[in-house]
């Protein structure tokens, strides 16, 4: 008889949900929550991590890390353009524990609407779309409207401090994201001039009639081109075939697991420099040309090619994106603009010390639970030990880019490639996160019409991108 079972009582199943310090998967679409809640924390002393992701130290790629085969590097920093269109925590830090990340509030809509275009949209901020016929209210607008010629036709609509107005300010933290900004928004305008040329449409119904196309064709590429280069396309094609097995609880949440660790994966593939204009040289990702945010575009070479930076008709030579592993370009272990102790300034060493704050469970614990054999597990672990930490309660964030480098990305046909994607973990994680945001979104392309299918003229990242590319 076990310990629950006296006195004539059954066993409660789920007791040990209740048995974990603050575990409680209490989905709410404006919180954080926990896809394994189950889970006791793991955890590795501030000191351990600190060493780990010292400049220097066993995670500094120097100056050789290498490329992948076939992802473009633009996906690096699409990936971060559709984060900040889901999450922002605004309320934790490194000196607290997060036991229920229930009451985290998650200041975005945990939904791909691009609110980080529309803001609230014409009638609340009418200050950010045009107010002339045939467009009152449907196009947004751009630097290009203000009348003042040279580089503001080339950059985002700023208000008189050079603060871009924008749906979420984060998109005007370096070049290369205000640049996809101000991409997406002349998607959004193009899709306007289309409608409005095929069907006469004006004012407010061209402008909800192309944000539906719009968001729609955006979610299509995130599921079929993005997932399907960074996750996998056996993987993406499985989840939405049969359906998802972890991502759970009928409300749409962003989990802890993919927030904190997941969905960091990036960092990886980020490269010190990058050449955004054809013929051009690459720039320093936080140098003078690419690296100043929060204020006009100053710099001619500041403008993005999005041509360079992914697959497009053009086919031009794309600069690859890093190899996804346990290395990150040196660049990003001294962070220029964080004030604090050095390994604050580590932006590995910061999403080690942010699985600490969040009580993110081992990740080998979340692997074994997902059905990954001993042979990963050990090949996983031998990395691990490799870089200096135990085999046991190894930081999730640290697991996922082992197993990437590892194991892989799963290819059609069932063989893996190393370092060109997520592994099963990372990947299944990742992709039933964003699938399942989607599917539990009405206003969705895989909420509302399953059946719909995308123009084929912006049936990729990069069509999408340079559609309206001057």
């Amino acid at each position: 008889m076990s310990e629950h079972e006296h006195h004539g009582m059954k066993p409660l199943s789920g007791l040990a949900a209740y048995c974990r310090l603050g575990h409680h998967n209490r989905a709410r679409e404006d919180r954080f929550g926990r896809m394994f809640p189950d889970f006791s924390p793991g955890f590795v002393p501030r000191s351990k991590l600190a060493v780990l992701g010292a400049p220097g130290g066993p995670m500094d790629a120097g100056s050789q890390k290498l490329k992948t085969a076939n992802v473009p590097v633009g996906m690096a920093f699409f990936g971060q353009f559709v984060d900040h269109d889901i999450t922002l925590d605004t309320s934790t830090s490194f000196s607290e524990v997060v036991g229920d990340a229930g009451e985290i509030a998650n200041v975005r809509s945990p939904t791909l609407d691009l609110d980080c275009i529309y803001g609230l949209g014409p009638e609340a901020q009418p200050y950010l779309y045009a107010q002339t016929a045939p467009y009152d209210g449907a196009r947004l607008l751009t630097g290009a409207d203000s009348g003042s010629g040279g580089l503001s036709d080339d950059d985002l609509l700023r208000s008189p401090n050079g603060r871009a107005m924008i749906g979420d300010p984060r998109n005007d933290e370096n070049r290369i994201i205000s640049q996809l900004q101000l991409a997406m928004i002349r998607f959004h305008n193009h899709v306007c001039d289309t409608l409005h040329a095929e069907s006469g449409l004006e004012g407010d119904e061209l402008y909800k009639a192309a944000r539906r196309e719009t968001k729609w064709h955006y979610q299509w590429n995130v599921v079929h081109d993005y997932l399907a280069e960074i996750c996998g396309r056996p993987v993406v094609d499985r989840i939405l075939g049969c359906g998802r097995e972890y991502y759970c609880g009928g409300i749409a949440y962003i989990p802890v697991e993919f927030s904190v660790a997941a969905y960091r994966f990036g960092h990886s593939m980020i490269p010190m420099a990058v050449q955004t204009q054809k013929n051009g040289a690459k720039h320093d990702l936080f140098g003078a040309i690419l690296g100043g945010g929060f204020k006009p575009l100053d710099d001619a070479k500041a403008v993005v090619d999005f041509h360079e930076l992914f697959f497009t008709s053009e086919n031009r030579s794309v600069e690859r994106a890093d190899k996804l592993d346990t290395k990150l370009a040196s660049i990003l272990l001294a962070l220029p603009f964080i004030n604090g102790s050095a390994d604050e300034k580590s932006l590995a060493t910061r999403n080690l010390m942010r699985g600490n704050v969040f009580l993110l469970p081992g990740g080998e614990k979340i692997a074994g639970h997902m059905g990954s054999g001993n042979a990963n597990l050990d090949k996983v672990a031998d990395k691990i030990e490799a870089l200096g930490l135990g085999r046991e309660g190894i930081p999730l964030w640290l697991y996922i880019l082992a197993e990437a480098e590892e194991i892989g990305r799963e290819e059609p046909g069932g063989n893996f490639t190393k370092g060109e994607g997520l592994g099963p973990v990372g990947a299944r994680i990742v992709a039933e996160t964003i699938i399942g945001l989607l599917e539990y979104d009405e206003a969705s392309f895989l909420g509302a019409n399953r059946n719909w299918s995308p123009r084929e003229e912006w049936d990729s990242v990069g069509k999408m991108l340079t559609a309206a590319q001057p």
